[in-house]
């Protein structure tokens, strides 16, 4: 009996030993479960934190432009951000600021940005539809850009466009006809001008649309005039502008009579020794044959003293607000590689363009570039057209103007005061 209470109580004291091992085993287990599932959720915490793979993104960009120029601009964005998922599509639109006044603030069948001349900015301002150039690009990624570039791209203190490039007004001549040196001062050229020039055998020395307002306007500004000034005012009968005028009819007379296919025509067949142009005449030139040398009008000194200084015009992009609220990290990075240097390497290369960058000049092609290099001298003194609403009713009564001076022989005061108030009545009635 004793014996068998003993192996019973041994019997117990195994069982309980082996119930006490057991839970030993089971917390230990249970532990190392712990720890792994901690460890497990650290892994998760890490992969959920790391950046997942890049949705593919669109950018439309509408133009009416030359469409070789946008499809080196296109082709050099899509390269540079080809590992982002961006694509950058531009497509042309005839009728582009009609097309923005319908579908600027639309953001299913408009575009995410717009490529166009810096004079039309400030319409696009006041309509509501652009997004401060700042707002998506820091400025220190625009730090290389020429001064005369950002001039143009701001509006009322604001930067709405980012500049690429840009063209002016040059002295285009024929190396072939012209004699000597081409000179420095404007009067010297009017004397070689009168030298030079047989109206009756239809053979001149320069030709120039000297009733156009852009193509007198290195006169104007020069003079210290000006067309109108940043607060819409008109500026024909201001006492510089009128000086300006009267200085540039003598040359006129030298110049047949102006319109752009007869001083394009004369120059292309060797009947003018000279043309004052843009890069817009050179593909005729070439195919004329002509032995094209080219100046900057900055070159040119005035009576005054001061150079001529043409308007210019900056072709750049623009980012429709709609589109910042969703794409703002890609149009940063379609920007960001609009702005570099190589980009304005490529559009000078295969386009003539004169890039707003000013460090694509470094480049031996491009420093090797006359027409380039003298656009870019010209931007020193050149005037950007005025981007405010008020421009585009401006032409009209500043050419009939120049046309009633140089044309009919009005006197340049009459004539200024009644055409300034044409230019007051025009602007009122925008209002």
């Amino acid at each position: 009996m004793r014996k068998r209470r003993s192996f019973a109580l041994c019997l117990t004291v195994i069982l309980l030993v082996g119930s006490l091992v057991a839970c030993g085993s089971k917390k230990s287990n249970n532990n190392t479960a712990d720890k792994t599932k901690e460890t497990s959720s650290e892994v998760n915490t890490e992969e959920t934190e790391q950046p997942e793979n890049t949705e593919p993104v669109s950018i439309t960009v509408w133009h009416d432009g030359n469409e070789a120029i946008m499809q080196t601009i296109q082709d050099y964005v899509n390269d540079k951000l080809k590992d982002d998922k961006i694509t950058v599509t531009f497509e042309k639109k005839t009728g582009l600021t009609d097309q923005l006044k319908l579908y600027g603030n639309d953001d299913k069948n408009g575009p995410d940005m717009y490529f166009y001349a810096h004079d039309s900015l400030g319409m696009f301002a006041e309509m509501g539809i652009l997004s401060p150039i700042t707002d998506v690009l820091d400025s220190a990624s625009m730090g290389d850009l020429l001064p005369m570039t950002v001039e143009a791209s701001t509006y009322k203190d604001t930067q709405y466009m980012l500049p690429v490039y840009f063209e002016t007004l040059l002295f285009m001549y024929n190396k072939d006809l012209w004699e000597g040196e081409v000179p420095t001062t404007t009067d010297a050229l009017y004397d070689y001008m009168v030298a030079h020039t047989d109206t009756e055998k239809g053979t001149y020395a320069v030709v120039n649309q000297h009733s156009t307002a852009y193509n007198v306007s290195p006169y104007i500004n020069g003079f210290g005039g000006y067309i109108i000034d940043k607060d819409a005012k008109p500026g024909l009968n201001d006492q510089a502008t009128k000086d300006a005028i009267a200085y540039n009819k003598k040359f006129a007379d030298l110049e047949a009579d102006g319109d752009y296919n007869t001083v394009t025509t004369l120059f292309n067949e060797s009947k003018a020794t000279a043309i004052i142009g843009g890069p817009w005449l050179v593909a005729g030139i070439n195919e004329a044959g002509i032995n094209l040398g080219i100046k900057s009008l900055a070159s040119f000194t005035l009576p005054n003293g001061n150079p001529l200084a043409p308007y210019s015009g900056i072709q750049g992009v623009g980012v429709l607000k709609h589109a910042v609220d969703t794409k703002k990290d890609a149009l940063a990075k379609v920007l960001t590689s609009i702005t570099e240097q190589e980009l304005g390497v490529a559009l000078a290369k295969t386009a003539n363009c004169a890039p707003a960058n000013s460090k694509s000049y470094d480049d031996a092609d491009v420093a090797a570039n006359e027409m380039v290099v003298a656009m870019k001298e010209t931007a020193s003194t050149a005037v950007p057209m005025p981007n405010i609403p008020e421009m585009s009713v401006m032409w009209g009564p500043a050419e009939s103007l120049l046309a009633a001076v140089n044309k009919s022989g009005e006197d340049v005061n009459k004539a200024a005061d009644t055409y300034q108030k044409d230019a007051q009545t025009a602007i009122k009635d925008m209002q």
